[in-house]
């Protein structure tokens, strides 16, 4: 469910016309509808039990009015760095909600949530685990720790986003859970009480949840054997969202569904790490047509967007679905449609169905709330995208577009 419609061919977000944000705001801009993120939220929490974490991925959308807007509405923070960590805990994310993830965390990282007093270290090897034994020790603070287990599950998705298979990157070995947890006990400063499991992003069926949290309701009646008090069960994040027509991904209440009934009378507390479920069809990012361009085989279209401002279809190859802003008349031709950047690469799609497309009109990429700010950068000297939340029938800028001064002054 989005609150981006079409009222009398002019597409809004909520009650606000885009193209007015266009003209007020400049384009290209990331606009996000907090009814959106609102309903996103209140349904995910509320289809599991009342004492679960849901900890809101901050890597997919890390703009202060939208954490806080979430921690308003009762979600936690999982958090990947220091940075992420300090914008959770200045939007108000409370610190028993916050559990801290990523397969490289430094020791100023480690003392700073520890600090914080977190809720949880999602530990992912051994030297991690070392280090925060000894950073544990230095501030005389005892950290909750869950162990970061791989349970070799295909997630069924697009390879870069895989995360839980054995050769991937992320997490320990399953054969290696039990004496890695014996380590862990045996560390000073160290409290092993959780599990971890994350097998990927964007999945779109239930198998690969039910398979990883059948592996991981095992491994806690394991380790509970072996004498290791486990209460809390951190289940990640991943459940996918439609980005095309068609796209049909399981409801946050069937996924609560299959995952609770599996963990039943495992008396565990459970954590979840939702962030493009929440995130992704809250958001859009509105470009204008610069030009069009005729080669010898295609035709182009070419806009003011770019893969520096929405990385993910030349990184992935993902898509967005493309809407234009004021509704035409006429039977639509296909375009590639590419950004101005100097790189081939820099392309959305080869198979834009746009109807005349003409300098000035205005497009917008649905489903681009998740992993577009966050993930853009200033290449070719291009101010970062401003983002724009739109409550009702009002909207404001959350994060305005830097000037080139600006943007040259750390170099000075």
């Amino acid at each position: 469910m989005h609150h981006f419609q079409y009222q009398n061919g002019a597409l809004h977000a909520e009650e606000v016309p885009l193209a007015r944000i266009a003209e007020e705001v400049g384009t290209p801009v990331y606009v996000y509808s907090a009814a959106t993120l609102r309903r996103h939220a209140s349904v995910f929490r509320e289809a599991f039990p009342a004492d679960t974490v849901t900890a809101f991925s901050v890597k997919a959308l890390s703009n202060l009015h939208v954490l806080k807007l979430l921690a308003s509405e009762g979600l936690g923070a999982d958090v990947v760095s220091v940075g992420e960590l300090e914008r959770a805990l200045r939007a108000g994310m409370k610190p028993d909600q916050i559990v801290f993830s990523g397969v490289g965390k430094r020791r100023e990282e480690l003392r700073a949530a520890l600090r914080a007093r977190i809720l949880q270290f999602n530990v992912e090897s051994e030297a991690e685990l070392r280090t925060l034994s000894e950073v544990a020790e230095e501030e005389g603070i005892e950290a909750s720790v869950a162990l970061r287990i791989n349970p070799d599950v295909d997630a069924l998705t697009l390879p870069g986003i895989s995360t839980g298979k054995k050769d991937d990157k992320f997490g320990i070995p399953w054969e290696r859970a039990l004496e890695t947890y014996t380590l862990a006990r045996d560390l000073p400063g160290l409290k092993p009480d959780g599990l971890d499991f994350h097998i990927g992003s964007q999945i779109t069926s239930l198998g690969p949840f039910e398979r990883a949290a059948e592996r991981a309701a095992s491994l806690v009646r394991e380790l509970r054997g072996a004498g290791f008090d486990i209460r809390r069960l951190d289940l990640g994040g991943g459940l996918g969202i439609p980005y095309a027509d068609g796209d049909q991904p399981p409801l946050p209440s069937a996924y609560a569904e299959a995952v609770t009934k599996i963990t039943a009378g495992l008396d565990v507390q459970l954590i979840f790490e939702p962030g493009r479920v929440i995130a992704g069809n809250a958001g859009v990012l509105l470009t204008s047509v610069v030009l069009t361009k005729h080669q010898t085989t295609k035709n182009f279209v070419v806009v003011d967007a770019a893969m520096n401002d929405l990385i993910r279809p030349a990184l992935y190859g993902a898509t967005h679905r493309l809407l234009p802003v004021a509704q035409k008349e006429g039977d639509p031709s296909a375009y590639a449609l590419v950004g101005p950047v100097c790189e081939s690469t820099d392309k959305f799609t080869d198979a834009a169905m746009l109807a005349d497309p003409q300098a000035g009109d205005l497009l917008a990429f649905g489903t681009a709330g998740a992993y577009g700010a966050v993930q853009a950068s200033q290449y070719n000297t291009r101010p970062l995208v401003p983002e724009v939340l739109v409550d009702g029938g009002s909207y404001k800028v959350i994060r305005r577009r830097p000037t080139l001064d600006e943007m040259l002054a750390l170099e000075e």
